[in-house]
């Protein structure tokens, strides 16, 4: 259990996830946290990661920093999606155990299993079977922050836990909608196109300036607008969405994934998930096979021989429920008070047909989700109109 006072490194504190993580971290208590933005701080950059941590010195490191996207944007930036990812999940990581970092907590994705994995998905399908075709560099990418832990664990004797949300949403989502993911993208959507309808153009003007699309923004002409929205299937009372609507997704509220991953970092080790009674995070090998010293090369390989093959040693984060993109299309449709039409794109692709975790390992751990996906959908428009109204 890290104590209150304890210094905790959150990388990507300004996001999604790392924002909520942060304000959970602070309601427990835990008021010792250290954040840099990315103009501050560029975790691809090796030599100022190890500044930072020369610098800071943190007792536990939080890693929900990552270079994210839908399927568009995966389709678009292939290379920086897996490149971007790597550098800092290294940089981060290995200054880590150079620091001694007592805990690190790594986010992945549940986009690490394979495209027709077994439904719901248990965290021993990884590497089963081939990718989705469409995402296949960010989950290569965090495979292998997820195989860095484990292994750093494994050889080193750390206490790095990986955790693999589902698709998440929640305050400070992004609705950029060249690069955001399902939900925001869709709510956008669908709030411009209700706005087009009403013709409320100062609401309209107030959401491009927030948001420009493709360097378009409020200031902007009204045919340059509507035709930009138009290329991002947003018309008047009607919006076009990506695929067939028949895909199954399972959605986690961010604070609850914060609240999971919190309670992930201050009660579950390493020896929890792999069922080991005596651990020392400093002298694990030795503790166990006698064999292994953190800082020398003759341990490298052999530091649990005894126990055969470990692996999978991530957690699954999720509900364990799903629905249709065309019902949650259905559900924030609702939210916006939209009553036009929203008609799907089937020329395009659906990603994934189903991506159900199976959560039970979470459970034991004794975690389990609060929000429901239908008061999920209202809270992130309440809160995407409130950005507006700044």
């Amino acid at each position: 259990m890290l104590s209150k006072d304890c210094k905790i490194y959150v990388a990507g504190h300004r996001g999604l996830v790392g924002s909520a993580i942060w304000n959970n971290l602070l309601k427990r208590g835990y008021t010792n946290l250290v954040g840099r933005t990315h103009q501050e701080l560029d975790l691809t950059d090796q030599t100022a990661v190890r500044r930072f941590f020369d610098e800071e010195r943190p007792d536990a490191v939080v890693l929900a920093a990552a270079f994210v996207g839908g399927i568009m944007a995966n389709s678009l930036y292939r290379a920086d999606f897996i490149m971007q990812n790597m550098k800092m999940q290294c940089n981060v990581i290995s200054e880590s155990y150079a620091h001694g970092v007592r805990k690190l907590l790594f986010l992945g994705s549940t986009c690490i299993y394979p495209k027709n994995a077994p439904q719901p998905m248990k965290e021993d399908c990884l590497l089963t079977s081939p990718l989705e075709y469409t995402n296949e560099e960010y989950a290569i990418a965090k495979i292998a922050g997820l195989k860095m832990c484990e292994s750093y664990n494994l050889q080193y004797g750390t206490n790095y836990i990986a955790v693999m949300p589902t698709n998440l949403y929640g305050p400070n989502d992004n609705f950029h909608l060249e690069n955001s993911h399902v939900m925001p993208a869709m709510m956008r959507k669908v709030y411009l196109a209700h706005l087009l309808y009403k013709g409320d153009w100062e609401a309209i003007r107030r959401d491009m300036d927030c948001r420009p699309v493709e360097g378009i923004g409020g200031s902007s002409n009204e045919t340059d607008i509507v035709n930009v929205l138009a290329k991002y299937g947003i018309y008047n009372n009607k919006v076009v969405l990506w695929g067939t609507g028949t895909p199954l997704r399972e959605f986690l509220w961010s604070e609850d994934m914060a609240d999971a991953s919190v309670h992930v970092l201050l009660h579950v080790d390493f020896s929890d998930i792999i069922g080991i009674e005596k651990y020392s995070s400093v002298h694990y090998g030795a503790a166990i096979d006698g064999a292994v010293d953190r800082n020398h090369s003759a341990g490298r390989g052999g530091a649990l021989p005894r126990l055969g093959e470990i692996r999978n040693c991530h957690i699954n984060v999720g509900t364990g429920k799903e629905l249709t993109i065309r019902q949650l299309s259905e559900l924030v449709a609702k939210a916006v008070g939209f009553e036009g039409t929203i008609t799907f794109d089937a020329s395009k692709p659906d990603g994934t047909m189903r991506k159900l975790i199976d959560v039970s390992k979470l459970h034991s751990l004794g975690w389990t989700h609060q929000v429901e996906i239908e008061d999920g959908v209202n809270r992130l428009f309440q809160w995407y109109r409130s950005t507006l109204e700044k």
